[in-house]
């Protein structure tokens, strides 16, 4: 296959994928303003259902003119063949390949994090604030920034180092290596995730003594699940919106619990929420995913180990000879159908993972009041409730809130 057949394939790729996914987006925006169906009335009041249905489409709106964007430039740099003009640019700064790699990808990071940051500061300070989620500071929002700028750079210079020298030391052996190291990295980030990166950006404190936390270790004591902490998240000071979540393994597990949720939910119905999170966990389904995450990640490093040395691939992008960056960024255009196809996959999985737990609440909670949380979730957060159903199959991680509600009263405790 000639670069130029390559070039055109990573067009292909490209363009296919955009117009499936704006495709579907159209799709899903048709049914904003559908009626509510009956079991989820309750949910929103006239005038708040026009909100959300206002919200949606604004985001929708938005999110078209983000994308497409992103898209066209993307195409740009391909037809300019401008990966080949920055891969000649750190070539003339630095003779080693680590380094030429190394600034490669850095600069790219930076660009990219540049041509977001408008985008960011609007959806934050125009649309989130408009509807009344946004509770966060201009001071906050820049220290954000700058913040996931430096760690951003630091986690991707530290992992796609290794790849290097992984690679410099093994050659095509090198995917082997990234695997077990890049594996590594991600278990100890799931395990000290709550530990080491939310403290940068949020405040975690114990859950203080009280009806919430009786409750809560009452329903751990039910389930037989040994709780090693209950933490509140100030999440209250970037957005209204609420969440609760699971981190870590074994002795480092950590149930967080946003304020908002909190502040949104009546105790037994966090305790619902809780419950749905300890079905994860006894399902084993936080286990299931990080283990189908490692296979996939030596899947695709093994292949791209077999095309790490083409010289037509970095032809395609504007090079003259094969480079790791080049060809990494040939892969990751080649991989496309691929990582579509692995989408649908995991959001499949997923959404039967989120049936598990639901089931799990309801056996030792009841399907009540997680029902009602979830309606509250959805309505502080002016939810789509009437998505089109190929967007929720291509899209969705949760099943929609019906499906989970018609789920829940199959047979209702």
């Amino acid at each position: 296959m000639t670069a130029e057949t390559l070039f055109y394939l990573f067009v292909f790729f490209l363009v296919t994928e955009f117009a499936i996914e704006k495709y579907l987006d159209w799709l899903n925006a048709k049914h904003f303003n559908d009626d509510l169906p009956n079991e989820l009335q309750d949910i929103f009041d006239a005038d708040a259902y026009k909100k959300a249905q206002k919200y949606n489409l604004i985001n929708y709106k938005f999110d078209l003119l983000t994308s497409s964007l992103s898209f066209l430039i993307i195409l740009l740099l391909l037809f300019f063949k401008a990966f080949g003009y920055l891969d000649q640019l750190v070539s003339k700064w630095t003779s080693s390949l680590f380094w030429q790699s190394m600034m490669f990808f850095g600069i790219l990071f930076l660009l990219s994090t540049l041509l977001n940051l408008p985008f960011s500061y609007y959806k934050t300070f125009v649309i989130e604030e408009q509807f009344g989620f946004n509770k966060m500071s201009k001071k906050i929002f820049w220290q954000d920034q700058l913040k996931s700028l430096v760690l951003g750079l630091f986690l991707g210079m530290l992992v796609l180092g290794a790849f290097l020298l992984f690679y410099q030391w093994t050659a095509k052996d090198f995917w082997l290596y990234a695997w077990l190291f890049l594996a590594t990295f991600t278990i100890f980030l799931n395990m000290f995730y709550t530990s080491l990166i939310v403290p940068l950006f949020n405040k975690l404190t114990p859950l203080h003594d009280g009806a919430l936390k009786e409750k809560l270790e009452e329903m751990a004591r039910k389930t037989n699940y040994k709780l090693s902490g209950i933490y509140v998240i100030d999440g209250s000071k970037r957005s209204s919106k609420a969440n609760a979540y699971f981190s870590g393994f074994g002795a480092k597990k950590k149930v967080v619990l946003f304020d908002t949720l909190i502040q949104d939910l009546t105790h037994d119905e966090i305790a619902a929420v809780l419950a749905h999170e300890i079905g994860h966990y006894k399902h084993k389904h936080i286990l299931y995913n990080l283990v189908v995450s490692v296979l996939m990640t030596g899947l695709m490093l093994y292949l791209f180990s077999l095309i790490i040395d083409s010289d037509t691939l970095a032809q395609a992008l504007g090079g003259s000879k094969a480079k790791f960056h080049l060809n990494m960024i040939a892969f990751a255009l080649l991989f496309t159908p691929i990582s579509f196809l692995i989408g649908l996959m995991t959001n499949w999985l997923s959404r039967k993972f989120e049936y598990q737990a639901d089931a799990f609440a309801k056996k030792y909670h009841n399907a009540q009041d997680l029902i009602s949380a979830l309606k509250k979730l959805s309505s502080k957060s002016l939810s789509n409730l009437t998505p089109h159903p190929w967007y929720v199959f291509a899209n969705y991680s949760h099943p929609t809130l019906l499906q989970r509600i018609k789920a829940l009263n199959l047979s209702k405790k």
